[in-house]
C-alpha cells in the first residue's frame, strides 16, 4: 500500500496553492493532505499574538500521529520554511520509533522541497544567510510584504516580470506569517531519523543553491554517528525557481509520485 503524504507549506502560503500538483495525484489515487498550521495566513486573526515554530512542530507533529494510529506509514512534503517545524516534528512519530514502542505506522521519509533545514541551534535567519527580503511587522508581530515585485524577483524569477507579480499578488501577499517562528531553533535533528529526498531547486534565488546544498551536506555530515553512515539524501535537481508547482510543475509532480513508490530505504 502506498504511503500518504502530508504537506507543510512554505511561509505565507496557504495549502491550496499546492493545488496544481496535489490534485492530479489524488485523482489517481493518491492520499494526499496539505496543512494549515499555526504560524500560516489562515489562523491570522488580528489582535491574535503570533505563534511559535514550535506550536507549528506540534500540529504537524499531532497530525501524523493521528495518521499512524490508524496504521498508516507517511511521508511528509516539507517547502521553504517548512523544513524547520516538519524537521522538528519528527521527534516520536517516526516509523521506526514506533515500531519499537509496538505502535503501527509512522513518517517513512522526508521530502524536503528548497527547503530551511538547520543544524540544532540554528534557525531559518542563520540558515537562509540573507536570502529573505526585508519586511514588516505588525502590532503582533506577523509578517507581511506589501511590495509584489520583491516576492516575484525571490519566488517566481524563472517566470516573466508579469507572471511572477501577478502570481505573488495572488498567492503569498494576501497572507501574514508568524515573525516569531523565523527566530525559533530547531532543538531536534529528524533528518538523522528517517531517510531523506531534496528536490534541488538550481535557480532559486530565495533559498540558494549555496544554502540548499550546505543542508544537504550538514543530514549527511548528521547521519555519520548513525546507522545510515555512508548514505546519501536522495537529491534530484531541477532548474527553476523557489516555487517549482509553477516553474517546473510536470518534474515536480513527477517527483512526488516517486516518493509514493519509495520505502525505507
Amino acid at each position: 500500500m502506498a504511503p500518504t503524504m502530508v504537506i507543510v507549506p512554505g511561509s505565507f502560503a496557504r495549502s491550496e496553492m499546492y493545488d496544481p500538483v496535489v490534485l492530479p495525484l489524488r485523482e489517481t489515487g493518491h492520499t494526499i493532505h496539505a496543512l494549515d498550521p499555526p504560524c500560516y495566513p489562515k489562523s491570522h486573526k488580528k489582535g491574535t499574538p503570533a505563534p511559535s515554530m514550535y506550536d507549528d512542530a506540534k500540529f504537524i507533529q499531532d497530525f501524523v500521529e493521528r495518521l499512524a494510529d490508524k496504521g498508516e506509514d507517511v511521508v511528509i512534503f516539507a517547502h521553504s520554511y517548512g523544513g524547520l517545524p516538519a524537521t522538528e516534528s519528527l521527534k516520536t512519530i517516526t516509523k521506526s520509533e514506533r515500531s519499537a514502542q509496538g505502535k503501527r505506522g509512522g513518517v517513512i521519509r522526508i521530502a524536503y522541497l528548497t527547503c530551511i533545514v538547520p543544524k540544532v541551534g540554528e534557525n531559518l535567519v542563520t540558515t537562509i544567510r540573507g536570502g529573505a527580503p526585508e519586511m514588516s511587522v505588525d502590532e503582533d508581530d506577523w509578517l507581511y510584504q506589501d511590495d509584489a515585485s520583491i516576492t516575484a524577483r525571490l519566488c517566481f524569477n524563472s517566470l516573466s516580470s508579469e507572471e511572477g507579480i501577478a502570481l505573488a499578488t495572488e498567492l503569498l501577499m494576501p497572507g501574514r506569517h508568524s515573525s516569531v517562528s523565523f527566530g525559533d531553533s530547531l532543538t531536534y535533528p529528524g533528518y538523522k531519523d528517517v531517510p531523506v529526498s531534496w528536490f534541488f531547486c538550481e535557480d532559486d534565488a530565495c533559498i540558494t543553491p549555496e544554502v540548499q546544498q550546505t543542508a544537504i551536506n550538514d543530514i549527511e555530515e548528521a547521519w555519520k554517528s548513525t546507522d545510515k553512515a555512508g548514505q546519501k539524501v536522495d537529491v534530484t535537481s531541477v532548474k527553476c525557481d523557489h516555487i517549482p508547482i509553477y516553474s517546473a510543475r510536470e518534474e515536480l509532480e513527477k517527483w512526488m509520485e516517486g516518493l509514493f513508490k519509495q520505502r525505507l530505504g
